[in-house]
């Protein structure tokens, strides 16, 4: 193999993990104007169906367009040997090698945002907007892009400089030491993303004493749950689409509520889908999830230790001298393929744990408050009630709702 060989290989991927994306959507989006399952039928009226179809084709037609042109420009920054100018261009500054790397996947994640932002845009305020979803002001979106923006470059920055420090000190050693310091950080943002990150976006607010709140905490003592932290996001400042969620562990772990979530379901349908959350917890979900990413994080640092400072990847990209920034990104385009592929398996798992928490569920509160809670939730999103059952198979990480509402009708 050389260098060529190895260019073209790049370009093979990305255009094929392109043509199988659009294979797959082109499916989904067919799929959803047949009609679906007769046990949701009833989750749509007939306007409603209508609308939610335009939903799904609006949604389809925006991500045509951001991936056509995210493959474009990537393709010309190829061919126009651009990873290699950029290197030279920063090279010219005489910069030492960590503020190097950080300028230039600096520089690359700055045109990526760039191209990305008018599409980001253009779903909120006019997507979301048009089907009643988006309540979220100019000056939010672009506070929040300020924060995100930050906090990502100030995160990726630190981590960045850590890993380079490992690799020129410990080359041979470099992969678990790494491993070590990437899931320290990973367990960190597990106990401690509702505290710390979740704030610098919303507001939450401890539930306020009343009925709803009575019940929740006897429903955790029924099931055992020591329920410690019990919040309300107030989401509604950004969509009125509901959600709610678990995190952490031991004394961390904490059940967040959206504010739209408590307005758009019944007190019986919300502690169906709290039940439905420590189901996750008692059947240690949360656990083997971690285990899992722990260790498929292992397995890319261990195959990324062999292709670091590689003349042949280098090479690839136009380099002539090969260096730690980019081995890195030729191996995270060698690596795409694998990632597909184990991204479809923690789907699938996660799929299989979802089911797990929904019997958990409705063995301690009637499956029918959790299927009319599922079917709320569903019509409020003009979610697609009849995906393809490939594109289903390859990214969704929740079984579909007539999947759901047949399983735990079982």
């Amino acid at each position: 193999m050389n260098s060529n060989f190895l260019f073209y290989l790049l370009i093979t991927i990305l255009i094929l993990d392109y043509l199988a994306n659009l294979t797959l959507d082109m499916r989904n989006k067919v799929s959803s104007t047949q009609i679906p399952d007769p046990v949701v039928r009833d989750v749509y009226d007939k306007e409603s169906y209508l609308n939610s179809m335009r939903y799904q084709a609006a949604n389809y037609n925006l991500n045509q367009w951001s991936s056509l042109v995210s493959l474009l420009v990537t393709l010309t920054f190829f061919f126009a040997d651009g990873f290699a100018l950029l290197d030279a261009f920063l090279y010219s500054f005489e910069l030492n090698y960590t503020l190097h790397v950080i300028c230039y996947f600096g520089v690359l994640g700055v045109a990526s945002y760039i191209i990305n932002l008018p599409f980001s845009y253009y779903k909120i305020f006019y997507i979301e907007e048009r089907f009643g979803f988006n309540n979220s002001s100019f000056y939010l979106f672009c506070t929040d892009q300020i924060k995100g923006t930050l906090f990502t470059s100030l995160i990726g920055g630190v981590l960045l400089a850590v890993l380079i420090w490992i690799y020129q000190s410990l080359t041979v050693n470099f992969w678990w030491v790494a491993w070590i310091v990437i899931s320290s950080f990973s367990l960190f943002m597990t106990f401690f993303y509702s505290t710390l990150i979740v704030p610098l976006f919303n507001k939450q607010s401890p539930l306020s004493p009343g009925v709803l709140r009575d019940k929740i905490y006897k429903l955790a003592d029924d099931l055992n749950f020591d329920l410690q932290s019990l919040y309300v996001l107030d989401g509604s400042k950004r969509s009125s689409k509901a959600n709610a969620y678990f995190s952490g562990f031991g004394k961390k772990k904490r059940i967040v509520l959206y504010d739209t979530l408590i307005k758009d379901l019944d007190e019986d349908e919300i502690l169906a889908v709290l039940a439905h959350e420590i189901g996750h917890y008692k059947k240690k979900h949360v656990l083997y999830n971690m285990i899992l990413t722990i260790g498929l994080t292992g397995l890319m640092l261990f195959l990324l230790s062999y292709a670091l400072n590689s003349p042949l990847l280098s090479g690839a990209l136009g380099i002539e001298n090969p260096s730690f920034h980019i081995g890195l990104i030729v191996f995270s385009l060698l690596y795409q393929p694998i990632s597909e592929f184990t991204g479809v398996g923690i789907n699938y798992l996660s799929r299989r744990f979802e089911y797990q928490a929904d019997n958990y569920a409705k063995t301690h509160i009637s499956g029918t408050y959790l299927i009319t809670a599922l079917k709320k939730l569903s019509r409020k999103s003009l979610s697609n009630l009849n995906p393809d059952k490939w594109y289903e198979f390859v990214h969704y990480s929740h079984p579909n709702l007539a999947k759901r509402i047949k399983a735990i009708m079982l």
